[in-house]
C-alpha cells in the first residue's frame, strides 16, 4: 500500500506509533531539517544536537513561530508549550543521512523514544518516524496528532508553501487519533 500524506499514524504497538510520509528531496536537505537547529525550528523546535551516540539533544519550542497566523496555545497544553519549554533527550543512534534517534523526556521524567528513517523514493524522501515507550493513551493522541501536524508544517516549508496553523490542526487531529486508535 503506497505511503499517503493525509493518512493517519499506525498504532503498531500498545504505546507506539509510526507516521510515514513522503517529503521532496534530496535526503540530505531532509536530514538538514531533522539536525540544524535554524532548519528544525521552522517546523519543529531550535535546540542542539550533539550528534554522536549519547550527545545530548535539547529542543526549545515556539509553536508560534511556525505560521503567519498566530493561535492560542489550547489549556491543556499552556503549561508544557510554552516559548520556553525544552525537550532534553540523549542520542541513541545516527547515521547521516538515513537515521536519527533519540530519547524524549515526558512531563513526568519518563523517556520515550523518537526514531527518524529516510530512505530515497526517486526524487522524494519517505520518512518513518516512530515514536515508542509512551505511557498512556493520553499522551499517545497528544504525540500522535503533535507529529502529524509538525510534520505537515515541514512539508510546507519543504514545499515552499506557506507553514499552516499549528494549534488548530494539532487539535483536529486528536480527536481523529482517539476516535482511531481508542474507539
Amino acid at each position: 500500500m503506497p505511503t499517503t500524506n493525509d493518512a493517519l499514524g499506525k498504532l503498531v504497538a500498545p504505546a507506539t506509533i509510526v507516521l510515514e510520509r513522503i517529503l521532496p528531496g534530496p535526503i540530505d536537505r531532509v536530514w538538514a531539517f531533522l539536525t540544524e537547529s535554524e532548519k528544525r525550528k521552522q517546523w519543529i523546535a531550535a535546540g542542539d544536537m550533539d550528534l554522536r551516540v549519547g550527545g545530548k539533544v535539547e529542543l526549545f519550542f515556539n509553536h508560534d513561530e511556525f505560521s503567519e497566523t498566530k493561535e492560542e496555545i489550547p489549556e491543556k497544553y499552556k503549561d508544557v508549550c510554552d516559548t520556553e519549554t525544552a525537550m532534553k533527550g540523549h542520542i541513541l543512534a545516527v547515521e547521516p543521512p538515513t537515521l536519527l534517534s533519540y530519547t524524549w523526556s515526558e512531563e513526568d521524567d519518563s523517556k520515550s523514544e523518537v526514531t527518524f528513517e529516510l530512505e530515497v523514493v526517486g526524487d522524494n524522501v519517505k520518512l518513518t518516524l516512530t515514536h515508542c515507550k509512551l505511557f498512556d493513551n493520553e499522551t499517545l493522541i497528544g504525540v500522535a496528532a503533535g507529529w502529524h501536524t509538525h510534520v505537515e508544517v515541514m512539508r510546507d516549508v519543504l514545499e515552499g508553501r506557506p507553514p499552516r496553523p499549528f494549534w488548530s490542526r494539532h487539535m483536529a487531529l486528536e480527536d481523529d487519533y482517539r476516535e482511531k486508535l481508542f474507539p
